[in-house]
């Protein structure tokens, strides 16, 4: 056999018999450090926590060999929060400390077929496994537990009961129970299928958390909404109340732009003329009689003042008026059911929207956050966000997410707000900063100017406002503008 050389080993290893005494002369002559007990490195730079955590898994193996991911690591994925990392292994059981990170073995059941290969160089137990495990009474080796607690399994699977359904939480369950007995798990198995069935309604048991309390009474939310409620919530209180007063209009032109603009942004497009002609003359064309339908719904809603005075002191009252005006618009569309909650999950691209069972527990949530915000643009914007976010209705979620919004600022005399063609991009991507990195600045900025160009058009008069529209480039495709540099421009700047 070819005596290895240090060219031959990784950045970090484990000496063994066969190169324990190259690894100490390398040592001593500061080729190598020594980081723990049989642990060297070929990285002489870098913080030792560092190398370790980008070897931590063939370093494992090389303590370890055939060792099993187990309890809350295999759960978790990752080290405890103390730099635990549990495992099974049928040879040595003391602990390992290393540079940021300890070992922590112990015996327990071999491999099983269903356990996963893990990292090329260890095994992980499976799902079902490493549940069974966790149900197992443990002491604390270090500042955390080797198993998790009942919180946080039920936790757990709440997660995977949100995210998969119950049909792959049943799967798991039936998965857990033929393996229980090949691994001594009998009454684990017995804990976890009641907190499943406490989960799924189907059995009593006490509930630990928030979110599987709310589900058990047909509440269900999602948290990870709740985080981006709470980032806009907080970014909505730090902005100045700054109140715009309703410019004088005559109360019809401004309702029709809203209307209009609104289809437009969700690929209803007629122009001005044609659009016109269905709102005012209830002209239909023969060949879009549901688009004609759609901005005729939006503009009854928008164009009646009792009905836009009217917002939610309580969450029935929130129901209420969010599926009678999605209702409105919708009513020439019975396939999209109008003014009832979605039934199936729905997508746009690759956004996966909220899972029906989820829509009224986050909507109820969400709603209560609305409660606690102060003035109207910071309720109107966050009015919107909620209703576009959850996504409750088959379509038509952006046009009544605008109608709640505006009615906010109706009711309190306060300046609505129209989105136009050319500024549709705009507000996509503030929508989609809020939604996919808690980014909530962009929305509200681009809110507020929108509001600003709302006030600054003259609203008296339909022509007079179409100019005003075009001087201002409202009608500009968002991006054939911004190819041409173009912006949206205040109509008090352009006169």
């Amino acid at each position: 056999m070819a005596r290895k050389s240090l060219d031959d080993l990784p950045e970090a290893f484990v000496s063994t018999s066969e190169t324990s005494n190259l690894a100490s002369k390398a040592a001593r002559a500061g080729r190598l450090r020594k980081l723990a007990s049989r642990l060297y490195t070929k990285d002489l730079v870098s913080a030792p926590e560092t190398i370790v955590r980008r070897n931590l898994w063939p370093i494992l193996a090389g303590y370890f060999p055939g060792a099993l991911i187990a309890d809350r690591t295999a759960v978790e994925g990752a080290p405890a929060k103390d730099g635990s990392v549990f495992l099974i292994s049928q040879g040595a059981q003391s602990d390992i400390a290393l540079p940021g990170f300890t070992l922590r073995p112990r015996r327990g059941a071999p491999a099983q077929a269903t356990d996963l290969p893990f990292m090329g160089v260890l095994r992980l137990t499976s799902p079902a496994r490493s549940l069974l495990d966790n149900f197992a009474q443990s002491r604390n080796r270090g500042s955390v537990s080797r198993t998790l607690t009942v919180k946080e399994l039920e936790a757990y699977l709440d997660t995977l009961l949100r995210r998969s359904g119950e049909d792959e939480l049943n799967k798991l369950r039936d998965t857990a129970c033929a393996l229980a007995p090949a691994i001594a798990r009998e009454s684990e198995f017995a804990a976890l299928n009641k907190l499943i069935g406490a989960l799924l309604n189907t059995q009593s048991g006490r509930l630990q958390t928030p979110i599987a309390g709310a589900r058990r009474r047909g509440m269900a939310f999602d948290p990870a909404r709740m985080d981006l409620f709470e980032a806009l919530r907080a970014e909505l209180h730090r902005t100045p109340p700054q109140p715009r007063a309703v410019a004088a209009n005559d109360g019809t032109t401004l309702p029709f732009f809203e209307a209009y603009f609104s289809n437009f942004i969700e690929g209803t497009e007629f122009d001005v003329e044609e659009a016109a002609a269905i709102v005012f003359e209830h002209r239909i064309p023969r060949a879009r009689p549901q688009d004609a339908h759609d901005i005729l719904g939006t503009y009854r809603i928008v164009a009646d003042a009792k009905d836009m005075s009217q917002v939610p002191a309580s969450f029935d009252e929130f129901e209420s008026l969010l599926k009678r005006r999605h209702g409105g618009i919708m009513d020439a569309r019975p396939d999209k059911s109008p003014g009832r909650y979605k039934a199936h999950a729905n997508r746009a691209g690759d956004t996966t929207f909220l899972a029906p069972d989820l829509v009224r527990g986050t909507l109820s949530e969400g709603f209560t956050v609305y409660r606690s915000l102060r003035t109207p643009f910071q309720r109107a914007i966050f009015m919107m966000f909620l209703v576009a976010e959850v996504h409750p209705f088959v379509d038509g979620n952006g046009r009544v997410a605008r109608i709640m919004m505006n009615a906010e600022l109706v009711a309190t005399g306060e300046q609505r707000i129209v989105v136009p063609t050319i500024y549709r991009a705009n507000y996509l991507s503030a929508l989609k900063a809020m939604s996919n990195r808690t980014s909530a600045s962009p929305l509200v900025q681009v809110m507020d100017y929108a509001q600003r160009f709302t006030q600054s058009v003259d609203w008296n008069g339909f022509r007079r406002a179409e100019a005003a529209l075009k001087t201002s480039h409202a009608f500009m495709d968002s991006a054939e503008a911004d190819q041409r540099g173009i912006r949206l421009r205040l109509a008090s700047a352009v006169e």
